[in-house]
């Protein structure tokens, strides 16, 4: 029947002991973060975007979450539009090959990540600290960020500030500095474009005050002109119409340079009416005389 002296029995044989809830893999549960989408729980694919919080998406889970909200999951109700969301600017791992984990005929090493940073060349897979520009969307390493310092993004030089650092799958303190950064830049971009639209107003301000003055100073020009009195030896005053030339007194068509010999022949003070031996109708010159 046993226990007869040939068995020594263990503690967890005769006492119940309350068992231990299963752990999570903490390795596990990072790989699945990082190529993973937040919303659907699938896989990633391009395009992949992130959210100021530095959680990961695919760009088509985004669009349907915003088109029917009723599958976002808590985690992504803060996502209003697509202006919440940046499209990420990822560098491709060359000795990544994700055909073994499709085939299963080879060993899968669970460290290997697609993606890797493009300045010291870690892999992008949970284990170190990755963040991406909000101006630009480049991704790269925080090491990579803090051991070369600029204000200027190392891959494609697009300007950045502080607060458009944004750090991947945030947790605990960083993900409380995150929420402050997205405050941050929205205050920017307010104050920007407040100071765009004063500048705007101030140039029209400026070109209404120099439109005002070239008005009055026209004005002051032709009322001088017009109290100025007018000489008949001063040519310049007059205006330069051939039609106000003919009517004043001192006109004449003989004396007219631009008149043709053919205009002048018809009047009595050409030199042709000598010659004119009956009347002619244009001047009316019955010869009574």
């Amino acid at each position: 029947m046993g226990c007869d002296g040939g068995t020594i029995p263990r503690r967890d044989e005769l006492v119940r002991i309350k068992k231990k809830p299963e752990q999570k893999d903490k390795d596990a549960e990072l790989a699945f973060r990082w190529r993973h989408c937040t919303i659907k729980q699938l896989p990633l694919q391009q395009p992949i975007v992130a959210c100021g919080l530095g959680k990961l998406y695919s760009k088509e889970a985004v669009i349907e979450g915003l088109l029917d909200r009723t599958i976002l999951p808590e985690s992504a109700v803060h996502i209003k539009n697509l202006k919440d969301v940046k499209s990420l600017n990822l560098t491709p791992n060359p000795v990544y090959d994700d055909n073994k984990a499709e085939k299963g005929d080879g060993y899968v090493d669970g460290g290997r990540s697609p993606y890797i940073c493009p300045i010291i060349g870690l892999e992008m897979n949970g284990k170190y600290k990755f963040c991406f520009l909000w101006t630009c969307g480049c991704v790269m390493s925080e090491r990579a960020l803090k051991h070369v310092k600029s204000t200027i993004c190392h891959s494609c030089q697009t300007p950045y500030e502080p607060s458009d650092v944004v750090i991947m799958n945030a947790d605990g303190d960083d993900l409380i500095h995150m929420q402050e950064n997205i405050v941050a830049r929205k205050a920017n971009k307010k104050s920007k474009k407040r100071a765009v639209t004063e500048e705007q107003t101030g140039d029209d301000v400026k070109s209404e005050i120099n439109l005002k003055k070239k008005i009055k100073k026209e004005e002051k020009v032709t009322s001088s002109n017009a109290h100025k009195p007018s000489t008949s030896n001063d040519n310049r005053n007059e205006p330069q119409d051939p039609a106000f030339r003919k009517a004043k007194e001192t006109y004449s068509v003989a004396k007219d340079p631009n008149a043709s010999e053919v205009l002048k022949s018809i009047f009595t003070s050409h030199k042709s009416a000598e010659e004119q031996t009956r009347a002619h109708w244009i001047t009316y010159n019955p010869f009574y005389n």
